[in-house]
């Protein structure tokens, strides 16, 4: 039996725990009655948005001119191309949340991938809770829930597909961010960024080798490094399942497998559960469904893809993450609920986490490059093939398609295109350059298909939720606090030791930074150690505003922070008062540190970035706006995310409702 090995950070691990306990309610997340889709009126305009994640206008622009983007040339030549604004910050649950609603954060209260709890002050999702079902009878080990869990999506205001359902227009919305569990409506949706595996993660994966390795976790993601002996020419390990609700302390479940390694040949057989397959060396397996027990007669259903990277001299199996099974989900992924399973039989198993690229596995060395975009060309294709259905069936109304492939690429390989950043590489970047172009000739290709497949009547948007630059640098904000007297630690503290604020002295502390934009006030009366009073809070916000907007990088002489916006100046809506203090809009080549988010005090003020999460947007949106290409002309210079809301809904003839702040594009 294998021997596990885990990273025992106190940081990650106590992050994981307090943000990722969703399978509480698993088990029982009900499922209810199958819906029908409502039956909607033919349209006489059908409208298909494709949208590319993190499409750069700029790189876009420059490929198009070398004649590498035909459809897009074609289709900016017929009506418009232009930058689109994004949200501050250009985070993409915050963009995409945009685009959704037509409000910017305060309304619909998504400012960042990760939010703060007021009275622990600690990080939390954004974008959804799970709460766990209530406990009625013990009996023994044995608990007997009453009702099942439940998982809610923390995003507000009104999605413009319910907008269109009340016009009775029918809309299909394929894997949009910020919409995990997918809201209620009788459109077809399925959820896509934000969706974790069936652990409850945003992906964690697992690797059996014999060689030793350390793993590192962050975000929610990550993977689990799990020692193996190689006795006879046979492995014995377990794959981790979700916590089973059902016993007390809510133990985690797995599934014993075995691996029979060929004395021979460099390849394996492995056997779990009723099934046995043989893998070469270097060979995906596709995807595999696994069963994890809670007690008789409950169990959940997964998918994973097993890749065995080594045979001998040393033994190393990658496992991907477990996906919900779309088969037999067993948290929501669709709405209808039998969507989810009416691809499930048209196309067998697919992906269905929100971020299906293992880039935790290419950062921490158990995939390499090509090894991961293997991995990620699997879901191109199965994009590919889920979007070609839907263009048969595309008779009316719109139809709303998410491709994350260039989002992920770009954050990982943008390296090969910086020779300036740290981790350039240039014998790997004569391999691994053209990356990035390539993906976004993939994506032309997309578009291709669908000149080819739709009819005159239909008006197509190519839109992405902002662009990319380098992440060469990053910036500790809660050192530069320390540093500046805003935060203060405890007596006899070792700043670079400290994690999660557990060192902090709130009684003299004003401020704290959050997550990857967000500078909140200790304040009086919200925070509930909170020291700055509210007449305070006006003056201290715009001083703090002023101070970073004047930091330089003494090694390049260039501003670290380019607008350090105040939320209550640039959001509007019901929600401005959860908004965080001040959100930082950082200049080109620069981020928030990997530390920083989650209440450390690295040494160092400005650090290299050598990691291969290389590319990024976290700046001001006015550095890397997103794209929009329309086959109607855009009568804006200056569109937004929300802009492009309120245009879909006027070309349906719908009037814009006053929640949403956007103007019409058309």
């Amino acid at each position: 039996m294998a021997k596990e090995k885990e990273d025992n950070s106190l940081s990650r691990r106590r992050f994981l725990e307090l943000m990722l306990a969703t399978s509480a309610g698993l088990a029982f997340f009900p499922q209810g009655a199958s819906l029908t889709t409502r039956g909607g009126r033919d349209t006489a305009r059908k409208v298909l948005v494709l949208g590319f994640d993190g499409l750069d206008p700029v790189l876009t622009s420059d490929l198009m001119k070398a004649n590498r983007l035909p459809s897009f040339r074609k289709l900016a030549s017929s009506g418009s191309f232009l930058p689109l604004g994004s949200s501050i910050p250009p985070q993409s649950p915050v963009a995409w949340a945009n685009f959704i609603t037509g409000t910017d954060p305060g309304g619909h209260a998504i400012f960042d991938f990760v939010h703060r709890d007021p009275k622990a002050y600690m990080p939390v999702f954004s974008a959804s809770e799970s709460l766990p079902g209530k406990h009625d009878i013990c009996l023994g080990n044995l608990i007997l829930p009453l009702s099942g869990g439940k998982i809610n999506n923390l995003r507000r205001g009104r999605a413009f597909w319910q907008i269109l359902e009340d016009n009775d227009i029918p809309a299909t919305v394929f894997k949009i961010p910020s919409n995990y569990p997918p809201v209620e409506s009788k459109q077809k949706t399925f959820s896509g960024m934000g969706t974790p595996d069936i652990k409850g993660y945003y992906g964690l994966f697992n690797f059996y080798t014999n060689e030793y390795k350390t793993i590192t976790e962050e975000y929610g993601g990550g993977g689990r490094v799990h020692d193996v002996y190689v006795i006879g020419h046979r492995v014995e390990s377990r794959i981790p399942g979700p916590n089973n609700p059902f016993k007390k302390g809510n133990p985690e479940t797995y599934v014993d497998f075995k691996v029979f390694i060929d004395p021979v040949y460099p390849a394996a057989k492995i056997a779990y559960q009723d099934q046995e397959f043989i893998l070469k060396e270097k060979e995906w397996s596709g995807w595999k469904k696994i069963k994890f027990d809670f007690i008789p007669g409950q169990r959940v259903s997964g998918l994973c893809l097993f890749y065995l990277k080594e045979a001998r001299p040393k033994f190393k199996l990658y496992v991907s993450p477990i996906n919900i099974d779309p088969a037999a989900p067993a948290m929501p992924l669709s709405t209808p609920d039998n969507y989810s399973k009416e691809l499930a039989r048209k196309f067998g198993p697919f992906f269905t986490k929100g971020l299906p690229a293992d880039t935790a596995a290419l950062e921490n060395e158990v995939l390499d490059e090509n090894e991961f975009l293997a991995q990620d060309e699997l879901v191109y294709k199965e994009s590919v093939a889920i979007l070609e259905d839907e263009l048969k069936n595309f008779r009316s109304g719109l139809l709303f398609y998410y491709f994350s492939n260039t989002d992920q690429r770009q954050h990982m390989f943008y390296r090969f295109l910086d020779k300036n950043h740290p981790a350039y590489d240039e014998k790997l970047a004569a391999e691994f350059a053209p990356v990035i172009p390539r993906t976004y000739e993939e994506m032309d290709k997309v578009l291709q298909m669908c000149l080819e497949k739709v009819d005159r009547q239909t008006a197509i948007i190519v839109m992405s939720d902002h662009g990319f630059n380098p992440f060469r640098w990053g910036f500790n904000l809660n050192t530069w606090l320390l540093q500046t007297g805003y935060h203060y630690l405890l007596p006899g503290s070792r700043p670079e030791e400290v994690t999660l604020f557990q060192r902090t002295d709130w009684s003299r502390t004003k401020a704290y930074g959050v997550g990857l934009n967000a500078l909140y006030l200790n304040l009086k009366g919200r925070e509930s150690q909170g020291i700055v009073a509210p007449s305070e809070r006006e003056a201290l916000t715009r001083r703090l505003a002023n101070q970073l907007e004047q930091l330089i990088d003494p090694k390049t002489g260039e501003k670290i922070i380019l607008k350090a916006y105040i939320g209550r100046d640039v959001y509007h809506g019901p929600y401005v008062d959860l908004a965080p203090d001040i959100i930082l809009g950082f200049n080109r080549n620069y981020r928030i540190s990997w530390n920083s988010p989650l209440g450390s005090f690295p040494r160092e003020l400005i650090e290299d970035n050598r990691q291969k999460w290389s590319g990024d947007h976290m700046s001001s949106p006015t550095v890397i706006p997103g794209s929009l290409i329309s086959s109607l002309p855009v009568k804006l210079s200056d569109p937004t995310l929300q802009d492009v809301t309120a245009g879909l809904l006027s070309l349906f003839g719908i009037k814009i409702p006053p929640e949403v702040t956007g103007r019409p594009i058309f």
